[in-house]
């Protein structure tokens, strides 16, 4: 994994959001640069669609929602909706596994203001989608608390 480094994180907030507003529904798009190795969060009501490069999708997506009555952490990442052929496909979804703990360091530690208001929501589930038209690389995977992932 990568190493976490706040230093290279940016924090946007798409309005109406704010620090503490909204909790439900809460969406996260993380994005990166391959050159410079600055990741980029955008927290807002909905997700940060300009920021998504249509050719790459190599984004994080990430909500806020409510599964009989506990909130939960759902994500998503986009391995192949058939545009990668099977070999990317795979490369694809191992470093989305590999460098998923470093965007979820990112989210949490990037919106943890957030995190002030709603303190409870650090012990709440966080589950990740793999989305791929391959079946092997289609699956949704648990990925502890957003606690796991609070930098000191």
């Amino acid at each position: 994994m990568s190493e976490f480094d706040s230093e290279k994180l940016s924090l946007t907030y798409i309005p109406p959001a704010s620090i503490f507003y909204p909790m439900d529904g809460r969406k996260y798009t993380l994005t990166h640069s391959d050159l410079t190795g600055e990741l980029f969060l955008s927290a807002g009501c909905v997700y940060d669609m300009a920021k998504i490069d249509p050719l790459m999708r190599d984004e994080v997506l990430a909500e806020w929602v409510r599964v009989m009555g506990q909130y939960t952490l759902s994500g998503k990442v986009h391995v192949s909706g058939g545009e990668f052929e099977k070999n990317l496909s795979k490369v694809r979804y191992m470093i989305f596994q590999k460098e998923l703990p470093l965007a979820l360091t990112a989210i949490v530690n990037g919106d943890n203001g957030f995190f002030t208001y709603f303190p409870w929501l650090l012990d709440a589930p966080i589950y990740i989608s793999f989305e791929s038209i391959y079946p092997e690389f289609n699956h949704v995977q648990f990925y502890g608390t957003p606690r796991k992932y609070l930098t000191k």
